[in-house]
């Protein structure tokens, strides 16, 4: 399950766009729907990726959805914590 938030507003927007965030069910900025994960859904996500925020049921952004500078950003993270968890360890078996 997938947890769909609008975070940019569909004033000047593309007539496509805001078609797909109708269909998505989100009808005004701050609005939030769950859908389902299927490819269908996930398209429509990737068509205004711009626009919303995806958080999966268990609270992390799923990696597939994640493009641009969000992803750039998300590696980032993760092997900053990784290489936390390394020097842990290590200094953990001294």
């Amino acid at each position: 399950m997938l947890k769909i938030t609008l975070t940019s507003g569909l004033v000047a927007k593309k007539d496509t766009q805001i078609k797909v965030v109708q269909a998505l069910g989100l009808r005004k900025f701050g609005s939030t729907v769950i859908h389902a994960d299927t490819p269908v859904i996930r398209g429509m996500i990737t068509k205004v990726s711009h626009l919303v925020t995806v958080v999966s049921e268990e609270g992390k952004v799923p990696a597939k959805l994640l493009t641009g500078h969000r992803a750039r950003i998300a590696a980032k993270n993760a092997a900053k914590s990784e290489a936390k968890t390394k020097t842990k360890t290590k200094a953990e078996s001294k």
